[in-house]
């Protein structure tokens, strides 16, 4: 047996999407780490009593942090039902992190708010995800075709 046969077919667009969730962390760790130095905000302080742009940058990143563990379980598990459902919501979503953090880096945060629409990315994913777990329980037979 393959290492990885005890997969669903299709799982490698879950395992790519893992993948592009960790770019998007790496970049906006990056631009943190770049706005620290042109800020002038040493470590250990995790915002700035000077500059509103670089707590901008700051919540930008840690905001995408915090909603992390709740998208990599609900990709994992729909994952293995629906794989392509799954990689397709997440991409979406990841996507849409880029854009929240763009318009979070103009310093003005109601801009953050356009991107926002991702977030129907994730909502898929958490009622697939109680779908699956109510099936699983015997509580319904209906099936969804994605």
């Amino acid at each position: 047996m393959a290492p990885m046969d005890f997969l669903p077919d299709h799982f490698g667009y879950v395992i790519l999407c893992i993948a592009y969730a960790v770019v998007n962390h790496f970049y906006l760790a990056f631009q943190v780490g770049k706005a620290r130095k042109k800020y002038n905000v040493p470590y250990p302080a995790l915002y700035s009593k000077e500059s509103n742009i670089f707590n901008c940058i700051q919540r930008a990143h840690q905001n995408t942090l915090e909603g992390h563990p709740i998208f990599f379980v609900a990709l994992l598990l729909v994952g293995i039902v629906y794989p392509k459902f799954a990689a397709a919501c997440g991409a979406f979503y990841i996507t849409s992190r880029f854009f929240y953090a763009w318009g979070y880096y103009t310093g003005d945060p109601k801009k953050r708010i356009n991107s926002q629409i991702g977030l129907l990315g994730l909502f898929a994913l958490l009622f697939a995800m109680l779908y699956i777990g109510i099936r699983q329980i015997g509580c319904c037979d209906a099936y969804l075709p994605f």
